[in-house]
């Protein structure tokens, strides 16, 4: 059974610019990855990354911006 892991030591991470600044509810993207846009906590690096692919990521974005 092939693994679906993808290795995210390399990735380049950021914090959304709606995270507040007090070190509180801070989401954080990583670039440059071809074809997901990984998402994770930023209080928890170690923690586990959501995987989207572009395409969705794309669409949640928009849907965001729109409301």
């Amino acid at each position: 059974m092939a693994s679906n892991r993808i290795d995210l030591s390399a990735a380049r991470w950021r914090k959304s610019s709606y995270s507040n600044g007090s070190d509180g509810d801070c989401v954080e993207v990583a670039d440059g990855l071809p074809g997901i846009i990984p998402v994770r906590d930023s209080k928890d690096l170690q923690g586990p990354a959501l995987r989207f692919s572009t395409a969705a990521w794309s669409t949640f974005v928009g849907a965001i911006a729109a409301s």
